[in-house]
């Protein structure tokens, strides 16, 4: 068995300037812990997989397409792939989220 804590996980270099780990990785799927703190966003990008987030701690506002829903914590929601989406941390807590992608991207997202 292997249990690692998800701050031993070096923070990856993304667009949008936050704190991104990559906790998992395989040809087939992606977990990335996202965490924003009070402020921050993710960019709206566009991910060329199906995703979904599962919200651990904090709340926060996710936009997926045309749609804005304010969400806290074990929240999971849906985002198809190709549609653009983003989050908002507009709370005075951290904001801390899991980012399934499956199959795991091959492409990059792209910033809009």
């Amino acid at each position: 068995m292997r249990s690692v804590k998800w701050t031993d996980f070096e923070i990856a270099q993304n667009p949008h300037g936050v704190d991104a780990r990559i906790l998992w990785e395989s040809e087939h799927l992606q977990i990335v812990h996202i965490t924003l703190k009070p402020g921050e966003t993710l960019k709206k990008h566009i991910t060329p997989v199906n995703v979904i987030f599962y919200v651990l701690e904090g709340k926060g506002i996710v936009e997926i397409g045309d749609e804005k829903q304010e969400v806290g914590p074990d929240s999971v929601i849906y985002s198809p792939s190709n549609i653009p989406n983003c989050w908002y941390n507009e709370s005075t807590h951290t904001l801390r989220f899991l980012v399934i992608k499956a199959p795991r991207p091959t492409g990059s997202t792209r910033v809009s």
